[in-house]
């Protein structure tokens, strides 16, 4: 019964993939807004985190960033389904720009390996498949809430060059390994790590539990650190990919990262997924 019940929600999200990203994205701001009105304390969450950040300090320019970002939110959800199952041409022809890539080039060249730094900004899944159709990155990341997504999302996330590890200490040693080959590998900066994992740090004037990984693994390999992020184009135009590299000792501590990662976040404010509560203590 599962088998039947993975093949059918593939045929279903193979056809949904076939959509046009305009369709795609136009269908994920109205399941954003309906999510929204059904989820009144997700609405809370996402609209409490973007007012307390202080980005927007009129109120009519906070009510209008709020609109957008439940817009957005809904649009992150749905063009992951769609991504996941498109074909890699059709995969790689959403990418409409790509700046920074001679910092890439730099990384791969020096021998060391690169840590991508990709926050919950924009579409972060278009960022690792793009890369992976040009060399090997290996991605940690974390098993999902509900079970049936997982084989969906190892099909659609294991493409091109990417292998997929999860956030225990086995992943992390293939993490190391990958570094050490002078590889390239891929961390969510801003996903709440297991309680003794990380340290409470500044991230908008709150404390958020911040995660270690990614600087003691800088530390320990020299590897070369970017930031990169998917900014979702209006219209359903596409994606623009941004790196920018982060001098050396910029995340040594989790409140150097969260500064980095509230920079990148600033380029597209109404993109984040406000949604997610980095304020909330993990087990």
């Amino acid at each position: 019964m599962r088998f039947l019940s993975f093949h059918l929600l593939r045929l279903l999200l193979t056809a949904f993939a076939l959509l046009p990203l305009p369709v795609v994205h136009g269908l994920g701001k109205l399941l954003g807004w309906v999510g929204s009105a059904l989820s009144l304390q997700h609405a809370r969450i996402s609209a409490g985190n973007l007012q307390s950040s202080g980005i927007y300090l009129k109120p009519a320019e906070f009510k209008q960033a709020a609109s957008r970002s439940i817009g957005e939110s809904g649009k992150a959800l749905l063009e992951c389904l769609s991504i996941w199952l498109r074909s890699d041409q059709r995969q790689t022809a959403l990418v409409k720009s790509f700046d920074g890539w001679q910092h890439i080039e730099q990384g791969l060249a020096s021998g060391k390996g690169i840590i991508f730094l990709s926050p919950h900004v924009g579409c972060f899944e278009i960022t690792s498949l793009y890369v992976a159709n040009r060399f090997p990155i290996t991605i940690l990341f974390r098993t999902p809430r509900h079970s049936w997504m997982l084989p969906i999302m190892t099909l659609g996330r294991k493409r091109g060059k990417i292998s997929l590890v999860q956030a225990n200490a086995q992943g992390v040693k293939h993490l190391l390994k990958a570094l050490q080959r002078g590889e390239a590998i891929g961390i969510l900066p801003d996903q709440a790590p297991q309680e003794g994992d990380g340290e409470w740090a500044p991230f908008f004037g709150r404390p958020a539990y911040t995660m270690t990984l990614a600087s003691k693994l800088a530390k320990t390999t020299g590897a070369h650190v970017l930031m990169v992020f998917g900014e979702r184009l209006a219209y359903g135009r596409g994606y623009a990919i941004h790196v920018r590299p982060i001098a050396d000792g910029g995340i040594d501590t989790p409140r150097l990262l969260n500064s980095e990662i509230e920079r990148t976040i600033l380029e597209c404010p109404s993109q984040y997924l406000w949604g997610y509560d980095r304020y909330k203590a993990r087990d």
